[in-house]
């Protein structure tokens, strides 16, 4: 490859670089501002209410698979650990501690608990899935 050619992918990277950052910066911005909006803020708040309320409905049923998560997670269970549900929304704190595969199944939502400690259950993904 000659220089010239070198030179001019070097700054075609760049420019690629710099496209993209803008781009998800723009994004963040209007997220930011839209998620900053009253109402959705209020819509928020009463999906958290109703998530949690499902959870300490289902605590009674569902408790056993948060303490065989715990344990799998004190014991260093890997094997344990990889036959959980694969949904974890980390930005959220939440991970569900049901087993692989309960997501195609109608019976039950995601179930765990949030970063507070409290029992919480949801249908759907998160972003950070």
């Amino acid at each position: 490859m000659t220089d010239d050619r070198v030179e001019e992918q070097r700054v075609q990277e760049a420019v690629q670089r710099h496209v993209r950052t803008s781009a998800f910066a723009e994004a963040e911005k209007v997220i930011s501002f839209v998620l900053a909006d009253p109402q959705v803020q209020q819509a928020r708040a009463r999906v958290e209410a109703a998530e949690t309320q499902l959870g300490i409905e289902l605590r009674g049923r569902l408790q056993a698979f948060q303490d065989r998560y715990e344990r799998a997670v004190r014991d260093g269970d890997a094997a344990r650990l990889t036959r959980i549900c694969p949904g974890k929304h980390g930005r959220w704190g939440r991970i569900c501690v049901l087993d692989d595969g309960q997501e195609t199944s109608i019976e039950e939502p995601h179930w765990g608990h949030n970063s507070e400690g409290q029992p919480i259950a949801w249908v759907g993904s998160a972003p950070d899935d």
